[in-house]
Formats: structure tokens, sequence, C-alpha cells
């Protein structure tokens, strides 16, 4: 490894442990209640969430929590269960049903301790009456593949559940519920986090309609029905079975891009944040990127960034938003001098891949052209993941167990 690339892999691991749930996680814990606490959750993060709960509470505690295959961390009184993701399964969707039942068995004395973090959506599935698992999975798989944004996905997800979009929280009441929510999307909008499972739901069905529309994509008949209908709404902002509900966010994009600020300034770098809460097509947001690094001025610079990236499908191959970025910026780059970058998913994995991102340097369209790659019908073909791997060039992580959003350093040496 390269210094600027060893530098580079320095500043993603910042950026993780800035969402590590061992040490963001116990400074929110509320106070034990009067009666039984029962943890529930979902995410990439939960089960490592749940181990951070079961090793600083004070009192007895059991529940149930659903994360991502291969992001399980054993617990000694919360069952952990594991699941698809970014599409869901029958797990996903057998786990969802007892936690709801765990819920509405909860008391006034009671607390719902509900552990919250990115993937929560997909591994959190319970089809509302009248759908089926195939429908929602139908649904995911189609607006992934068209670009839709996790607001404009997650919008659709909560008018198709029965357990997201406040749900959970209201068949927990009467109980007092606490959600602590690892943040992985623009704005750290609780409402938006994993579709919101205990938090009032502004959208209605019009606005889950709206999304499908804007998108033209073919969805199941069933879903339309229900999405044309005006009856089953989630609970809305003033909803009394949410009145003991709070929501406490333990880590979001924004702490981790800062974390990454501070790691650079410690290798006598000058950090430049571009912003946590990027969005956009992934090869539009690396074309400007590329732009900001040959406007800065002098080397010894940094450019961070979060948020998230979509891909608009359109290839055979694979590869998520992260490699698509780099791919698109080490085009958009053509091999200057100096710049070296990284983009990576803080969970691990980007998309369905088993890499959470690649690197780039300024020889890296030479290199690949050294062996037959073209840059340009890799990228037409939506097929960074097999570019990189060419190359050597994936970052692979392994899972992190958190999930706070793309990570993105751009380093002008």
């Amino acid at each position: 490894m390269t210094e600027p690339e060893r530098r580079l892999r320095a500043l993603l691991d910042a950026a993780v442990a800035a969402g590590d749930p061992a040490t963001c996680v116990p400074p929110h814990l509320p106070s034990p209640p009067r009666g039984r606490t029962v943890v529930l959750g979902a995410g990439k993060a939960s089960a490592a969430m749940a181990r951070a709960v079961e090793d600083h509470w004070p009192g007895a505690l059991s529940g149930l929590v659903v994360t991502r295959y291969g992001y399980g961390i054993e617990c000694a009184r919360i069952e952990v269960v594991v699941a698809a993701h970014p599409v869901p399964d029958a797990a996903g969707r057998a786990a969802a049903a007892r936690i709801l039942e765990l819920a509405h068995g909860l008391g006034a004395d009671d607390l719902a301790l509900v552990l919250v973090s990115g993937g929560a959506s997909a591994l959190l599935s319970l089809p509302a009456a009248g759908l089926t698992l195939a429908d929602k999975q139908a649904v995911t798989k189609a607006l992934l593949a068209a670009g839709a944004d996790i607001t404009e996905l997650n919008t659709v997800r909560k008018h198709l559940s029965a357990i997201k979009g406040g749900r959970l929280a209201a068949a927990a009441w009467p109980a007092r519920t606490v959600a602590l929510l690892i943040s992985d999307v623009a704005g750290d909008d609780p409402a938006v986090i994993g579709s919101g499972p205990t938090v009032a739901d502004p959208t209605r069905h019009a606005d889950a309609l709206a999304v499908i529309e804007k998108y033209r994509v073919a969805v199941p008949a069933p879903v339309l029905d229900r999405l044309h209908g005006d009856g089953d709404e989630t609970p809305k902002p003033g909803d009394a079975r949410l009145d003991r509900t709070e929501a406490r966010i333990v880590a979001d994009p924004r702490r981790a891009i800062e974390a990454a600020a501070r790691a650079a300034r410690g290798m006598g770098l000058e950090p430049v944040i571009l912003g946590d809460t990027i969005e956009g097509e992934s090869r539009a947001v690396a074309a400007a990127q590329a732009a900001c690094a040959r406007e800065a001025a002098g080397g010894g610079r940094v450019l961070l960034s979060g948020g998230e990236t979509t891909v608009t499908v359109r290839g055979r191959g694979r590869g998520g938003p992260n490699t698509e970025f780099a791919l698109a910026l080490a085009i958009a780059l053509e091999s200057a001098p100096g710049i070296h970058a990284i983009a990576c998913d803080t969970d691990g994995t980007d998309g369905a891949g088993d890499n959470a991102g690649a690197l780039v340097g300024p020889d890296t369209l030479a290199r690949a052209r050294a062996v037959g790659l073209d840059p340009a019908h890799y990228l037409a073909d939506n097929d960074s993941y097999a570019f990189f791997a060419e190359l050597g060039d994936l970052v692979t992580t392994g899972p992190t167990r958190t999930n706070v959003n793309d990570f993105r350093a751009i380093l002008i040496a």
C-alpha cells in the first residue's frame, strides 16, 4: 500500500470509528423503568448496538434485534437474528412479526428501547394487510435499479409496512419508547432513518404513489390498490399513541466526517469538508468533485464528503454507488498528477458487493489500459466492481457493524 493509500484508509477508519456502537450508544441510554425493559431493533448496526446496551444496562432486559447476514454479534440477553438486505427475505419478515408481537405485550410501566440503524427498512420487513413479501421485494428491486434515493425509497416502504412509519411505537403504547438511532440519511431525519418505526410519519399514500410514478417503475397490482386507497394510513404527528416516544441520534455522517477531518489534521493535511449530505447520481457527483480537486490550490489538502449517492442501472455489470463514483472520478480526473481518492460505504458493503468501495490514483487509467480495460465501457455497463477487482483496488473492510453513510476523501498530494 502506498503512502497516499495508507492515509486514505486511515481517514476511512476514523470515520467508521465515530459510529462505533460500543462508544456512541452508552452515553445516550435512558434511565431504567419501573417495569420491564425490552430491546427491539433492526439495522446493520443493531447487533453491535444491542451488545453495547447489554454491557452498560444496570438491570434486567430482554428483546430481539434483526441485522444483516454477516453482521451478527452474540448477545447474552438480547436475541439476534439475521436476514437479507437490501431486498427483504422471509427471515426479516418473521423477525419483524416477532418484534411487533413483543411491542404489543408492553405496559405503561415498561420501556421499549428501540435500536435503529441503516438497513432497518429492508430488515424490518412486515408487509401491510393485503400485501405479500414478494410484492415488497418487487418494489424494492425496481426502485433501487431506477436510482431512487433513500428518502423516496423509505417513503414507499412506510406505506407498504405493518411496522414502519411509527407503527412500532404505536404498538408499544402505553409503554415509553426511546429510540437510539445511527443515522445513514442526509439531514438525519428520524422519520427517514430506517423508515421511522417509532416516529410519526408526515407523508401519505399519495406521496408514496408519486415516487412510483416519478420513476415509472412497474409494481404489483396490490401495491397500487393500497396506495390509491385512503385508509390504513401511518400514525401522523399528534397521534396520542406516540406521546411517550423519544428519538435520540447517537451517531451521524456529520460526526464521521468531522472525525476524519481531525485525523487529517493529525497527518499534517488541511481538510476541506465539501458536505455530509451530498446526494445525486454517483457519476455526476464524481465529476463535480473532480473539478473541485483540480481547482484546489497547492498540495497537502484532502477533500472530505459524505451523504449517499445513487446509481441508475442501465448496464449489466456489478458495482455499488461508491465504486461507480470512484470509476467516474478517475475518468474525470484524467490521470491528474498527485491526486488520490477513496470512496467507501461505512457499513463495509457497497451496494450488493463484498467490498466497501475502491481506491483511485493518478495511475488508475494507465494501469487499466495496460491490461486491456476500457474505463468508459465499464462505467457505461455499471461494472465498476469488475474494473477495480481487475486492478486490485477494491477496498474490503468486512462488516463494520455501523452505518454512517458513504465516505469520500480526495487527497491532493
